[in-house]
């Protein structure tokens, strides 16, 4: 997938298998059978202030899996063209995003956690910090 074309509807919900008995329930993900990728990076935000926004990036090719391990929060979505809203607040649904997308986080429930499956490590080279970068690098896909 190219990321300068990626659109809102490219975005897909994961329910992730629930097993769940007396002592309580299990979600599993495996790399390249769950997700399209091999997990390379986890991280999760949690003590979340009340009115704190995180985000406000894009990716140029990293992809993830956001879960609401605990809580709710928002995820607004925006591909340059069209912005929409999801809510999480199940540990077993996952929000698959592809790279491309400008991405904020907010309207986090206390004792929320935001659980965050990324297919690379760490590179700043591939953050798109600024929104008007960001149209940028999307239009010049657009113009082709």
């Amino acid at each position: 997938m190219n990321p300068k074309s990626t659109i809102i509807s490219d975005v897909k919900r994961i329910e992730l298998n629930r097993i769940t008995d007396h002592n309580g329930s299990i979600s599993v993900v495996q790399n390249s059978l769950d997700i399209p990728f091999d997990v390379k990076r986890i991280y999760y935000l949690y003590d979340i202030p009340s009115g704190s926004e995180r985000g406000g990036h894009a990716h140029k090719f990293l992809q993830q899996l956001i879960i609401a391990a605990s809580g709710s929060f928002d995820i607004i979505l925006d591909d340059g063209k069209q912005k929409t809203t999801i809510n999480l607040n199940r540990p077993n649904i996952g929000l698959l995003l592809p790279p491309g997308l400008w991405r904020e986080l907010n309207n986090f429930s206390s004792g929320s956690i935001c659980l965050v499956l990324a297919s690379h490590e760490y590179d700043e080279q591939d953050y798109l910090r600024d929104y008007n970068e960001f149209l940028v690098f999307k239009a010049i896909f657009n113009a082709k």
